[in-house]
């Protein structure tokens, strides 16, 4: 089942074992809204907090891919890191709202410096034939530590909240010390006018990144409903926490479990129509929780969404990696992941504000028609893809006859 990833250079699997590292640490924000409560927080204040957090993630995507073209891969990897580090320590100590919403805007810019410098890293490193089975592994890496995460947090919050920022904050310097020590040096990429300057211009001039993106946003805002939706749906229902606990639990399992067999069953099929129709099974999914009223039925459709997630785990990123220039990787995927943060935020602030004002049947239709008209545009862009990037010709492995394939081995350093 894993074979789909043999043959991964080294960078790869150092950026696979320092995020399942990171997100083993993936235990303060679960739960800080409990944190805040536990330090006198008025429940009327902590949205600050949070939109402080979330708007955080506005910030560092376009920052770290920025850093990670002008700067390099690594440095801003570490710098990122040693960010949130600090971040966490000024989070645990902060003596008021203010300081605690300042620590939060850190924490969540310094953490999502570090993702499109990891992504432009492994686009350096692995050849345009490899990439989508090295995106599938980062984001692998992703939901194994945060599984992991998720059945720790609670047992370490009954025993004192320092528990949970000490682990956050030695995980995170872990990954620190593996990307320092182990990651490639690299050289950063002058730019020039003719390259498309040193901003997001060049981004922001590409017709087919300004088409793609949107479409990405709608996916990404449907997916962080299961976050927002998700558990206000089980509460109305009158069902308890634990069925919610329990709904997270199966997500991550099935996650963990299935995307390596997917990657490996799927890897014979263009990337295009397999996001397409990942996309469209997350947004049934959630779509569909609109009907459910019981634990059983609720376990159906996390079933259904977290296989559509499992098929397009990594893909998205791998889709923006082959349309990027060499001297842009960084800022493409600061571009890419700056919309996952926009998505998350929209997601988070507006969610709640329609499930309650325009009703749950609003966020469920909206997730049916906007999720698989989504998905049936980015489908429709794939031939222009196909022009730009060699994205969906054979792989080197289905291209050579039986026995003649050779193994890939990494490029260009970051």
């Amino acid at each position: 089942m894993l074979s789909t990833f043999s043959g991964l250079p080294r960078a790869a699997w150092i950026v696979f074992t320092g995020t399942v590292v990171n997100r083993l640490g993936y235990l303060v924000t679960p739960f800080l809204v409990f944190f805040l409560g536990s330090r006198g927080i008025p429940t009327e204040q902590i949205p600050y907090v949070l939109g402080a957090l979330g708007a955080g993630n506005l910030i560092g995507p376009a920052l770290g891919g920025l850093l990670a073209d002008r700067v390099g891969r690594r440095t801003t990897m570490i710098a990122g890191l040693l960010g949130t580090a600090a971040g966490q320590g000024l989070l645990f100590t902060a003596p008021d709202t203010v300081t605690l919403a300042l620590a939060a805007i850190l924490l969540s810019g310094a953490g999502s410096m570090v993702g499109p410098a990891a992504s432009a890293l492994l686009s350096d490193q692995v050849t345009p034939d490899r990439r989508r089975a090295a995106f599938s592994l980062f984001h692998w890496a992703v939901n194994i530590g945060t599984a992991i995460a998720g059945m720790l947090g609670g047992f370490l919050a009954a025993r004192g909240y320092w528990l949970l920022f000490t682990v956050d904050i030695v995980s995170t310097l872990a990954y620190a010390l593996i990307a320092a020590s182990f990651l490639p040096a690299g050289r950063t990429r002058p730019t020039t006018p003719q390259s498309g300057g040193t901003g997001y211009g060049v981004v922001l001039r590409d017709p087919l990144m300004r088409a793609l993106l949107p479409l990405f946003y709608v996916a990404l805002v449907i997916y962080t409903f299961t976050e927002v939706a998700l558990p206000l749906a089980i509460r109305d229902d009158g069902l308890s926490t634990t069925t919610l606990g329990l709904m997270a639990t199966l997500n991550a399992a099935l996650v963990v479990v299935l995307q390596p067999l997917a990657i490996t069953v799927l890897a014979r099929f263009r990337q295009i129509p397999v996001y397409v129709a990942g996309s469209i099974l997350v947004a049934l999914g959630v779509a569909l929780t609109g009907v459910a009223h019981t634990p059983w039925a609720y376990a159906a459709t996390v079933v259904l969404w977290s296989l559509g997630e499992a098929t397009i785990g990594g893909v998205a990123g791998s889709i923006v990696a082959a349309l990027a220039p060499d001297h842009a990787r960084g800022r493409y995927q600061g571009a890419y992941q700056w919309t996952w943060g926009t998505a998350r935020f929209t997601a988070l602030s507006l969610g709640t504000t329609v499930y309650a004002t325009a009703g749950p049947a609003a966020i469920w239709w909206f997730s049916a028609t906007a999720g698989t008209a989504a998905a049936l545009a980015v489908g429709a862009l794939s031939p222009t893809i196909a022009r730009r990037t060699a994205l969906d010709a054979p792989t080197a492995e289905q291209a050579a006859p039986s026995g003649t394939a050779e193994t890939t081995g990494a490029v260009a350093g970051a």
